[in-house]
């Protein structure tokens, strides 16, 4: 087989679909929440609990009460999905019954002659069992009741899919062995994969995000409307460029925490700030046409608290000064934004359009050499000749006849599994109070005039040495 079969997720709102998508995956990935329309983006995960490993979708709820765009952009994400799918997993409320808008579902599913999987979900008990038999009449034999928020029927779901799954690909192995490694203990050799590069696009609400990842992908991959707020799953999008993987992980617009009116938009946003904390690098998007923001402000400050390497990326470039030439808007925008966002000044600048499809390909260029300056970083002797040399030029102050003193200086080397580190320098002293943060600063700007580190924050991990340990070195 040359690709894993994939089952498209489906039913109309509030019916549990996320809640099925994150069991069958395994782990919580999309928004669980009561509020109808919730998800609204294709949501794609690997699950590996059938006999073969399976790729799954989530996709909006059909004839969610929303704005009637957006409803129209769910509407094709869903078509997308079938069309993209294999099987088709049709989700059901056994406790709301059928509607006719399960009727509607049911029909627009048979003319795609998929096979279908019917789960009736919210079936917590076995009183309620009972309640699946009102679904015969849509006209799926392939029908089970589930409880997502118990794990109740998930093994006979499984079979299902798997019947389902053997229609559409009758050559799979009827019992695939879940590793390929040799009884005997001997492996046959495998190429091993480069993991992929994992960056979060993240910024405030309608700056571009979702229309950059979709240039990118030059396909709506994501839903692009002028709403706010319409992405509310940190979506994780995989995609490849010359020969490299990456997975472009899409956020929610993250708002003031006086203005998130919602428990769905917080939970979107404490799923962006994870995003941020687990990606190897965050691209900040900034919307030319309105400048910086305080709450561009704010993100970018989460961005230094992470530690997390940064490429900023101005939207909407097109819209900025348009009839200026390109050099002045360029210099401007430059002085604007190294004004605004001083203190990301490492980060590269790169100006887009998302719309209109321009520069994109710097964007890549600028986390290559953010990626490169992350590999060819200083030894510890240059890192300590360094600190030495500027310390003799410029001394620390004295406070109460005592000066700092940096005995020794190194990179840590923990946590070197991520594609992309920021250096973390340990500076071992005589008092980490005489290290005052302007003094701090001027390190970090002679360490850069020596390496720039492009694109990564420096950090200063401070130990002292006690007198116990100088008593016994000596």
């Amino acid at each position: 087989m040359s690709q894993k079969p994939i089952i498209a997720i489906v039913g109309r709102p509030n019916v549990g679909k996320s809640a099925v998508f994150n069991r069958l995956a395994g782990r919580r990935i999309s928004i669980v929440h009561d509020q109808p329309g919730v998800t609204r983006d294709r949501i794609t995960a690997e699950c590996n609990r059938l006999k073969w490993p399976v790729t799954l979708i989530d996709t909006g709820g059909i004839g969610a009460a929303i704005d009637d765009e957006l409803m129209a952009q769910v509407d094709a994400e869903v078509d997308i999905a079938l069309e993209a799918s294999d099987v088709i997993l049709l989700v059901v409320d056994g406790k709301d019954g059928m509607t006719p808008v399960d009727q509607a579902v049911a029909q627009r599913l048979r003319r795609k002659h998929h096979p279908v999987v019917l789960a009736v979900n919210k079936v917590d008990t076995d009183q309620h069992v009972d309640m699946t038999s009102d679904f015969a009449r849509l006209g799926f034999d392939a029908i089970t009741a589930t409880s997502a928020a118990h794990g109740r029927g998930f093994p006979e779901l499984n079979e299902l899919l798997e019947d389902a799954i053997l229609q559409v690909f009758p050559d799979l192995p009827s019992n695939a062995p879940k590793d390929e490694s040799d009884e005997d203990g001997d492996e046959a050799p495998q190429e091993t994969s480069a993991p992929p590069t994992q960056i979060a696009i993240v910024g405030r609400p309608n700056v571009g995000k979702s229309s950059l990842i979709n240039a990118i992908l030059e396909d709506q991959r994501t839903i692009v409307s002028d709403m706010m707020g319409t992405t509310r799953d940190a979506i994780d999008v995989p995609y490849e460029r010359n020969g490299k993987p990456f997975v472009l992980i899409d956020t929610a617009g993250i708002r003031k925490r006086t203005k998130r009116d919602t428990v769905v938009e917080v939970f979107s946003v404490m799923r962006a700030e994870r995003s941020v904390r687990r990606a190897d690098l965050c691209a900040l998007v900034i919307d030319a046409s309105t400048g910086v923001r305080e709450q561009d402000r704010k993100i970018g400050q989460l961005i230094v608290e992470e530690n997390k390497p940064c490429v900023i990326v101005v939207n909407k470039f097109d819209l900025y000064h348009p009839t200026a030439s390109f050099k002045d808007r360029w210099e401007q925008l430059q002085e604007e934004l190294r004004r605004d966002l001083f203190f990301l000044h490492y980060a590269p600048l790169v100006a887009v359009s998302a719309k209109e499809g321009y520069y994109l390909k710097k964007v890549f260029a600028a986390i290559e050499r953010v990626r490169d300056a992350s590999k060819a970083g200083l030894s510890t002797g240059a890192l300590n000749r360094l600190l030495q040399r500027a310390m003799e030029q410029n001394p620390p102050p004295a406070e109460k006849r005592r000066r700092l003193n940096v005995f020794y200086a190194t990179l840590a080397r923990e946590h070197r599994q991520k594609q992309i580190m920021a250096p973390d320098i340990v500076l071992f002293l005589n008092d980490r109070n005489l290290l005052r943060e302007s003094y701090q600063r001027y390190l970090e700007n002679q360490i850069r005039k020596e390496c720039a580190y492009e694109g990564l924050p420096i950090r200063f991990d401070v130990r002292e040495r006690r007198r116990s340990e100088k008593k016994k070195k000596k």
